[in-house]
């Protein structure tokens, strides 16, 4: 019951810093989906240039992306870095999703989520994170996004040990608080915002929220 409270705690102390973050932008669940795996290795300024591409040649449905030849999809994502890399990523996501639900999502929403999240990180390039991404926000699964600010927060003061998994750090959340989709989509989104402005490699500790309800951070690990 302590955890129970202490994770709320720090959520509704880092939605009154920060506000409701309405996270994850996009218009349809297939743009959340691409979103996803663009942003690997990159920040969201560049996603929203690559996304306002795809959106300016009609490519975010599935089968017009799919109908694109590497090469135009290569130059369209440019903006994220690693483009061939994400341009084969995407063509596999856009395959999957003809061969499961012949591109229509909705399709999705009768098969178990345990099934869906192991479909998707058997497509290379698609990891634990980017999988929750896609369930959590694109197809609106009850799981909750582990990614390196999670980590960072939750290992410096001290709800974990260093060299913790991520099922580790994804039970940390999804067993001490409500089960509540629109709680899980918005906690992760308020880390991502303290991880960006304080909880950095380099931390920036003054005036950081997560402190006010956690304490002083231990900062022997650095990530």
């Amino acid at each position: 019951m302590l955890l129970d409270r202490a994770l709320m705690e720090l959520y509704e102390k880092l939605r009154e810093t920060y506000g409701p973050q309405r996270w994850w932008p996009g218009d349809t669940a297939f743009e959340v989906m691409v979103g996803a795996i663009l942003t690997q290795n990159t920040n969201w300024n560049n996603v929203e240039k690559a996304i306002g591409r795809l959106k300016e040649h009609d490519a975010l449905e599935p089968e017009r992306l799919a109908a694109l030849n590497d090469e135009e999809l290569q130059e369209l994502i440019r903006p994220t870095g690693y483009f061939r890399q994400k341009s084969a990523r995407l063509k596999r996501l856009v395959w999957w999703l003809g061969e499961t639900c012949d591109g229509e999502l909705e399709l999705l929403d009768q098969w178990p989520t345990d099934e869906l999240r192991q479909e998707l990180v058997s497509l290379r390039g698609i990891g634990p994170e980017t999988a929750d991404s896609i369930l959590l926000y694109a197809l609106e699964r009850k799981v909750f996004v582990v990614d390196t600010y999670t980590n960072r927060i939750t290992v410096r003061h001290e709800l974990l040990d260093p060299g913790c998994g991520y099922h580790d750090l994804q039970l940390l959340f999804t067993d001490h608080l409500p089960d509540d989709l629109e709680l899980y989509k918005d906690f992760h989104a308020q880390l991502v915002q303290v991880g960006k402005r304080h909880c950095r490699p380099t931390p920036v500790c003054d005036g950081c929220p997560v402190r006010e309800v956690l304490g002083e951070p231990t900062l022997e690990e650095d990530f």
